[in-house]
């Protein structure tokens, strides 16, 4: 695509081999959004902090090659008179990432008022970018208010496309809402829309296709970074034709595409029992991991033991223990979920959940290990190759231009790129040399004020601090 506001540096474009794995050149272009409010300053100290490391661990043999594309309230000011509300997100910033596959971005501001609901999610959807990666670890010496924040170390796969980023729904008292509650009064027969009259409809569609990638990518994921397991965090017990099918699309996903490297826990106490007592019934099994089972319907009762049969199948790749080598891939209910990550966090590694669960549950575990100012995200199609990795905090417009706040988190995105790109000694400078910093209690004003003994820096003397201690 010929651009008009976008200027392409001298340098080659990443793209995705017919292997399905990336290409990445010496010289690679990558667009990058600096961001709103603060996104200036911090976009400033992070590029710094990215290119010094790249410089110290490749000697000038590798370099990025940085683009600026437009989105939010800087091409909006621009460009609105020749673009209108369009100005927002330019049609040339959509194409400069779907063409140069891998970018970056700083916080950007929801347009007020009718048009595109959150820039974010646009940029998510037209790229169907259907996962959203958040990782989450403590840093030595942060400050958090649980009492082990060094048992988080977990990598959160959100659903990035559908549940309630879809958008579907309509007010309470318009005459599409009247039409949708008509249809659904009228045509299905529901009848447990407790106030009708008022009541606004949404819809939360979750897809077989969808969960399946989303599930897919996860346990690739933890196979590839030796994890040990995979946890399916759902709401399938109230709603369980979609986030209960979510968990159920999983689990057929992985025992038919990961059969001989993965085990389900249910199997696991299966082939354990097994393995502990080689003589045990069918049954005796069964009531091992039901103790309800004697109180079952014969119906339920059947489909147990039929459930311990199928994974008695599996004794002679699975027995013996050989089961414990493999990747866990367990489920587990989102209410029960958010209070076992603060009371259990080391049983969980991988999760796999739907979007707005996700959510709840990223920013949640990064207030245990320090707060979203030092989380990063990324929103990928393994599919594709197409990434875009991006602050998860807001734009904090009282703090623009003052120099003042935590770059952590664009700084830790651009780890989760490089890794991305396959730059790991540069991304793994970049940690240790954060994880020094931070020792040295040489941080910005939100972690300072909870630090005692810590000295105060701005974004920028961070950045600098940074970089001194990349060895």
């Amino acid at each position: 695509m010929a651009f008009t506001y976008v200027n392409i540096p001298a340098g080659d474009k990443i793209c995705m081999g017919s292997d399905g794995k990336l290409n990445v050149p010496d010289n690679p272009i990558i667009p990058f959004i600096e961001g709103d409010g603060t996104g200036v300053d911090i976009w400033k100290a992070s590029v710094r902090v990215f290119n010094a490391a790249v410089e110290k661990c490749y000697g000038g043999n590798r370099k990025i090659s940085w683009m600026e594309v437009y989105a939010g309230e800087k091409p909006f000011n621009l460009f609105r008179k020749e673009m209108g509300d369009k100005a927002w997100l330019p049609d040339e910033t959509v194409e400069a990432f779907r063409e140069f596959l891998i970018g970056i971005k700083g916080p950007l501001t929801t347009p007020i008022g009718g048009g595109i609901r959150s820039l974010n999610v646009a940029l998510r959807q037209m790229l169907d970018l259907y996962v959203c990666l958040r990782p989450v670890r403590w840093f030595q010496g942060v400050p958090s208010p649980v009492k082990k924040p060094e048992d988080v170390d977990m990598v959160i796969f959100r659903e990035n496309c559908e549940d309630i980023y879809v958008g579907i729904e309509w007010m309470q008292g318009t005459v599409e809402c009247d039409r949708v509650k008509d249809f659904l009064i009228k045509e299905m027969g529901v009848d447990k829309i407790r106030f009708p009259e008022t009541s606004s409809i949404g819809i939360k569609p979750i897809s077989k296709d969808g969960s399946e990638r989303l599930i897919r990518a996860a346990i690739e994921y933890a196979l590839s970074h030796k994890r040990k397991s995979v946890t399916i965090v759902h709401k399938g017990n109230i709603m369980k034709f979609t986030e209960g099918a979510f968990k159920d699309w999983g689990y057929l996903m992985a025992t038919t595409e990961f059969r001989d490297r993965i085990v389900t826990e249910r199997e696991s106490w299966i082939i354990d029992n097994k393995d502990r007592n080689p003589g045990i019934s069918e049954e005796d099994n069964a009531r091992l991991i039901d103790p309800g089972f004697d109180m079952m319907s014969p119906r339920q009762k059947d489909d147990i033991c039929k459930e311990v049969s199928a994974a008695l199948t599996l004794m002679p790749t699975h027995g013996l223990g050989k089961w414990k080598k493999l990747l866990m891939v367990k489920d587990t209910i989102a209410d029960i979920t958010l209070q076992q990550v603060l009371t259990r966090a080391k049983e969980f590694d991988v999760v796999a959940t739907m979007n707005l669960e996700g959510d709840f549950l990223s920013d949640a575990l990064a207030a245990q290990v320090g707060g979203i100012g030092i989380a990063p995200g990324a929103n990928i199609n393994y599919v594709t190759g197409h990434a875009i990795f991006e602050a998860t905090h807001g734009t904090a417009p009282k703090y623009a231009n003052l120099d003042k706040v935590n770059p952590g988190s664009v700084i830790l995105s651009g780890v989760m790129m490089l890794e991305y790109i396959e730059w790991q000694e540069a991304a793994d400078m970049i940690v240790k040399s954060l994880d020094r910093t931070i020792g040295q209690k040489r941080v910005t004003y939100d972690f300072e004020r909870m630090m005692q003994g810590a000295t105060l820096l701005s974004c920028s003397e961070f950045a600098d601090a940074l970089i001194e201690n990349m060895k």
